[in-house]
């Protein structure tokens, strides 16, 4: 995988780079920033969502099943994880990201399951949910 570079100077724009592509974050102007580009968050949930939507469509492209189209909408909430019903871990916080997702095209009811249970082994969905490590490079 090609590694991502971020620069943050004067503001809270920072801008993101890997090979020759370059987008930006920021905050809403109501937090500091300059509402230049999505937030780090919102980017979070957007490279969950666009991954999850593009395994799916490599899916059924593969099975030649018809799937015209994915949906896929993402909220996330921080919960303390005391709080947090049917949380028996020791973690500060729980994430809770909840998602609608919509297929388009004529699939079947097992074809529609099947991408579903798809879309939750995209390599985004794995970095979230199962444990990840923080090294320091040198």
């Amino acid at each position: 995988m090609a590694p991502v570079s971020v620069t943050l100077r004067d503001n809270l724009q920072a801008k993101i780079q890997s090979g020759h592509q370059t987008w930006l974050a920021d905050e809403p102007v109501e937090a500091g920033g300059t509402d230049t580009g999505p937030t780090p968050t919102q980017m979070l949930l957007g490279a969950l969502g666009s991954c999850i939507a593009i395994t799916m469509k490599l899916y059924a492209q593969r099975k030649e099943w018809p799937l015209e189209g994915v949906d896929v909408e993402l909220e996330m909430e921080r919960f303390n994880g005391s709080d947090y019903p049917g949380f028996e871990g020791k973690a500060a916080f729980v994430h809770e990201i909840r998602k609608k997702i919509t297929l388009h095209g004529p699939l079947d009811e097992s074809q529609r399951r099947r991408i579903n249970d798809i879309g939750e082994m995209c390599p985004v969905h794995r970095a979230l949910q199962y444990p990840t490590v923080f090294v320091e490079k040198e």
